[in-house]
């Protein structure tokens, strides 16, 4: 056999100018790497964000009725959201009448899914009282204007319609309540931090966080909630309230817990009652509380009207 000759020393190196070209190449592939990461993370937020975005808002743009089915004074309302930026998108919401000209008025704010025509149920206890409501559609819902909701946006929309019913309808603070039902409790939080004139707040079957909702859904259990931007972090902000506050539970709720009403009630700040419907679930607490439900608000409205002529 022939002997096979050593590999030469100079045949195993890089050239001089390529080997320092390496070296340069380096720092460059460490930030490309670096970017390419950070880009992953952010795919994966952006996903993330839109799959609790699908959980928290679920809009419905079908209005089931019309105001004229009811044999009820019930009116259409269009109203401008005057947000800086804003290119003219406008809201459109019901104006649930009284009977009395003086009487007290409701911003009812529904819940994540359905628009005003699928909330009249929930308003019965408010229309029987003799109380005028009104229910505004946040963006995305309904005949309201607008892309996809975001915990900013339906802000916004609630401010927008507060200061309708102030400034264009001409309703005293003193005379005006907040009400909130499940995602709507959340907002009417917020609004009500914002608006510690107004004559009470009631919060029906509301949660105390996102982040907490989301533990009771294996789907989302292990999303990274700290990170994302919409939190809806109502226990933070109740013990901040500084009005009256009615809070209503159905005991028998089957999407938010009876113990997250419980834990809104011990942290809020301020006058405070809880009132628990036996058997009630999630939307049905004005049929099943009926007198009791009645009896509950209109004694919570008359004396939190009474005290706020005396303060």
């Amino acid at each position: 056999m022939g002997r096979v000759s050593p590999v030469s020393q100079s045949t195993m190196r890089l050239p001089a100018d390529l080997s320092s070209r390496a070296w340069l190449l380096l720092p460059f592939a460490f930030v490309a790497s670096l970017l390419l990461g950070y880009g992953v993370i952010g795919l994966v937020l952006w996903g993330c964000e839109s799959c609790v975005s699908y959980f928290i808002f679920q809009p419905d743009r079908t209005l089931y009725a019309k105001p004229s089915d009811y044999s009820f004074n019930v009116r259409d309302v269009g109203l401008p959201v005057t947000v800086p930026g804003d290119a003219g998108q406008s809201l459109h919401g019901w104006w649930v009448a009284a009977a009395a000209w003086d009487a007290k008025a409701v911003l009812y704010l529904h819940g994540n899914d359905g628009n005003v025509s699928t909330s009249m149920g929930e308003i019965a206890p408010l229309r029987e009282l003799g109380y005028a409501v009104f229910m505004p559609d946040y963006r995305g819902y309904g005949e309201s204007e607008g892309p996809f909701p975001s915990e900013k946006t339906v802000y916004e929309d609630a401010e927008a319609a507060w200061i309708y019913l102030v400034e264009q309808r001409g309703i005293r603070p003193a005379r005006l309540y907040i009400y909130g039902h499940s995602l709507g409790g959340a907002i009417a939080i917020e609004l009500a931090l914002h608006h510690p004139e107004a004559a009470g707040l009631i919060v029906e079957s509301s949660f105390t966080s996102i982040r907490e909702m989301a533990k009771l859904r294996k789907q989302y259990a292990l999303l990274p909630m700290q990170l994302l931007s919409q939190r809806f972090d109502s226990i933070q902000k109740v013990s901040k309230l500084r009005l009256p506050v009615l809070y209503i539970h159905g005991t028998a709720d089957e999407i938010v817990p009876y113990a997250m009403g419980e834990q809104l009630f011990r942290a809020s700040g301020g006058r405070k009652r809880f009132i628990a419907i036996g058997g009630g679930l999630h939307n049905n607490n004005a049929a099943v509380g009926g007198p009791l439900l009645r009896a509950a608000i209109k004694d919570f409205i008359e004396e939190s009207g009474a005290s706020a002529l005396t303060e």
